[in-house]
């Protein structure tokens, strides 16, 4: 009879030891576990800071070119629509000295213009602007007209446009891994909570959150365009 009980009292011992095991092997899986996405989320982390801090200073360079093909833009253009304006006022001379008919005025004149505004003036006699109502009012007007200042202050203002834009655009990748900094810290978070429960579904249920804001914040940090 002992002996029965000595081995009914084993066996029972045996079934309890049985679940602690089983209990502490997965406290074990859940502590890999949690290490292993603490480690993730840490070296995350600091890449999603380290690009988000090289989209703001992208974003600095890029503004400070823009405001640089500005100013420059701006330059260009005074000194293009000056010589537009002396160009223009010469014409007026010129049709000052026609409606006088006076030829050797009108020949000094048409010499003192640009070389552009020659071109174009000499087409637009061919239009016989005297005689066509339909007629450019002016050189200026013409097809053949290209003031390169001009045109050089509009390819820089499209050329500060288009900094702008990637100014702004790096600025918005920027705050997006900003936005994906603050997931894994969110992660971090829900690990080191997770270690202070005691009821392993409740642990289980942390690390599975966890797990999940990482693997979106990682698609999501993957997806961002490299400064």
């Amino acid at each position: 009879m002992p002996e029965d009980m000595n081995l009914e009292v084993a066996h029972k011992l045996t079934e309890r030891e049985h679940p602690v095991r089983e209990s502490r092997r997965w406290e074990e899986v859940i502590e890999i576990v949690g290490v292993l996405l603490l480690a993730v989320a840490a070296v995350a982390t600091a890449w999603g800071g380290f690009q988000a801090a090289k989209g703001d200073g992208r974003q600095s360079i890029l503004y400070a070119e823009a405001g640089v093909d500005r100013v420059q833009a701006t330059t260009v253009a005074i000194a293009g629509q000056q010589r537009l304006a002396s160009d223009a006022a010469t014409f007026n001379e010129w049709l000052q000295a026609a409606s006088a008919n006076d030829a050797q005025l009108q020949a000094m004149l048409e010499r003192r213009f640009s070389p552009e505004y020659q071109t174009a003036f000499a087409a637009w006699q061919k239009t016989e602007p005297f005689t066509t109502p339909s007629a450019p009012p002016g050189p200026a007007y013409m097809p053949e007209y290209h003031n390169s200042q001009l045109e050089q202050a509009a390819h820089l203002n499209e050329e500060a446009a288009h900094a702008e834009e990637e100014g702004t655009h790096a600025r918005e990748t920027a705050e997006k891994y900003i936005g994906a900094t603050v997931l894994f810290a969110l992660v971090l978070f829900l690990v080191a909570v997770s270690q202070r429960f005691r009821i392993l579904g409740v642990r289980i249920g942390a690390i599975a959150m966890a797990m999940g804001l990482l693997g979106y914040a990682l698609y999501e940090v993957a997806t961002l365009p490299r400064f």
